[in-house]
């Protein structure tokens, strides 16, 4: 071929491409801007670094082999797939194009799909998904030449096996930028961040299949808008208003997590001392019990200033996980909420707690426990969500866990909570200390005395003063000075000194802690 010949056969592999350009397609990206969204390539823009997106599969058309698909005029087949630098760090990236069939992937746009997955896979980089769409398409889902192998080709594994081979190895991200019935739901369901536009819906089907399938006439929103997903069941960590806040979120979550589990922690300069001691943290608390105080502003003063990143804030607000930095170090915060539910831990709570203590673990980032529990939710509501499971997942996690961690009372720990809390020497703490004036005790005293000592006051000359008696004696033994006494915890601390105490405990650790499991192929996870 002559140097003229092969300039013109690249011209002619330019115009294909060209196709599939935003710019070759002024209505369908009009369209999609009206709807307040960005197209499937501006987003890769936006979330990559300047100039370091290097996309495949861009010249790949849509499998024609089925009936009815000789006229798919999909170029790319539906999908945008590369690979980007995310604040300098590697990652594959895959889009889902809404402006061609809905979003829908047809058998080689899969293809594609599968290919960024096991890149990230083999190379150990995180994977991203930008989602829109219907899952796969329905006019290549229609015959089994194409369904049958499930998504590709002989020899690999599917892409949902590679992603969950992927689990602990390599961050995985899922942003739903609008209607994600079916595959998309199940892709962000596999992914350790999912964050969701105002307008995004989640769900195994949308509203047509609903109402072929069961008669009910239900709107996306009621379906799996945020309310649902992100309020009630949690499976999205993180609401915004639109795509370029979904970009930022993703950058914001990887900046916590290294590229893969055998990476260093990203460690940043920090220019906030680490005596730091706030004259605030001795009022944030009140000593009545009875009273709520919002955790997040105890949780922004110990942290690094203006470093915090809560994932799952809008479920089960009774528990708060929280990324930050600790002298520039990340780290995990888990810490019960009293605003809500007392701080209460119910089953929501512990499947939030768990999944949170699971992702730190994977990925190296030491584990700091604020407590102020009150115990478990009790009672038939409690049981009829399988409580009993929830709770033990917590505590599964936390036994298997193997990074760094520190649990500090700030007011009380009471019973079986102050165990799934890392409270004490239940699971090995590196540091667990308690503020002055904190509780630690096996259930709240009234109860405790009604419980174990009700015959003894009821037999006394005046019952009443007896119970009180009681309860005065047993009040008496459970200050946290006691449990110091005792070394079953290691200091009471100076509030304002909590800061200075977390980092020099991380300081000193190594990144896991020495742990000897069984010859064991895998965990069985309670639930």
């Amino acid at each position: 071929m002559s140097a003229e010949e092969l300039l013109a056969e690249l011209d002619r592999v330019e115009a294909k491409r060209a196709r599939g350009l935003d710019r070759s397609r002024p209505d369908a990206v009009a369209k999609q801007h009206a709807r307040g969204k960005l197209t499937a390539r501006e987003r890769v823009t936006v979330l990559a670094d300047p100039g370091s997106f290097v996309e495949y599969g861009a010249l790949i058309e849509p499998a024609r082999e089925t009936a009815f698909t000789e006229d798919l005029d999909a170029p790319g087949d539906g999908v945008v797939t590369g690979a980007v630098d995310i604040d300098g760090r590697p990652a594959s990236v895959v889009s889902f194009d809404f402006t061609m069939y809905g979003g829908s992937n047809g058998k080689n746009g899969s293809e594609k799909h599968a290919r960024a997955t096991h890149d990230a896979l083999e190379h150990g980089h995180p994977l991203v998904l930008l989602l829109e769409g219907g899952g796969h398409r329905i006019q290549d889902g229609l015959d089994s030449r194409h369904f049958a192998a499930a998504g590709n080709n002989p020899g690999a594994v599917g892409t949902f096996a590679a992603m969950a081979r992927m689990s602990g190895w390599v961050p995985q991200c899922a942003a739903m930028l609008g209607a994600g019935f079916a595959g998309p739901t199940n892709f962000a369901g596999m992914c350790d961040f999912v964050v969701m536009t105002r307008n995004a819906t989640m769900g195994i089907a949308g509203p047509a299949l609903v109402k072929a399938a069961t008669g009910q006439s239900l709107t996306n929103d009621e379906l799996g808008g945020p309310a649902v997903q992100a309020d009630t069941h949690g499976l999205a960590d993180l609401v915004v208003d639109d795509d370029a806040a979904a970009m930022d979120a993703i950058r914001r979550f990887l900046s916590y997590l290294p590229s893969n589990a055998t990476q260093p922690l990203p460690i940043v300069p920090c220019d906030d001392p680490a005596d730091r001691a706030d004259d605030a943290l001795l009022e944030l608390v009140p000593t009545d019990q009875r009273k709520g105080y919002d955790i997040r502003k105890v949780i922004d003063l110990l942290a690094d200033r203006g470093s915090t990143f809560e994932l799952k804030a809008r479920f089960a607000r009774n528990i708060v996980t929280t990324l930050a930095r600790l002298d520039g170090r990340p780290v995990g915060f888990v810490a019960n909420n009293p605003g809500h539910l007392a701080g209460m831990l119910d089953s929501k709570a512990c499947d939030k707690a768990s999944h949170f203590i699971a992702l730190c673990d994977a990925f190296g980032l030491p584990l700091v426990f604020l407590i102020d529990v009150p115990g478990f939710l009790i009672g038939p509501g409690a049981e009829r969500t399988a409580l009993g499971r929830r709770s033990a997942k917590l505590i599964f996690e936390l036994g298997n866990a193997t990074v760094p961690r520190a649990a500090v009372v700030l007011r009380k720990g009471y019973g079986l909570g102050y165990f799934a809390m890392a409270g004490g020497r239940s699971f090995g703490a590196d540091l667990s200390v308690a503020w002055p004036g904190a509780e630690i005790c096996a259930m709240n005293v009234e109860g405790a005395v009604d419980v174990a000592y009700r015959n003894d006051y009821l037999a006394a000359p005046d019952p009443q003063a007896r119970r009180d008696e009681l309860i005065t004696v047993f009040k008496n033994q459970r200050d946290a000075l006691r449990g110091a006494e005792a070394f079953g915890i290691d200091d009471v601390i100076d509030p304002r000194h909590t800061r200075r105490r977390l980092i020099n405990t991380f300081n000193r650790c190594a990144p896991r802690k020495l742990t000897t499991f069984p010859p064991r192929f895998r965990t069985i996870n309670p639930l």
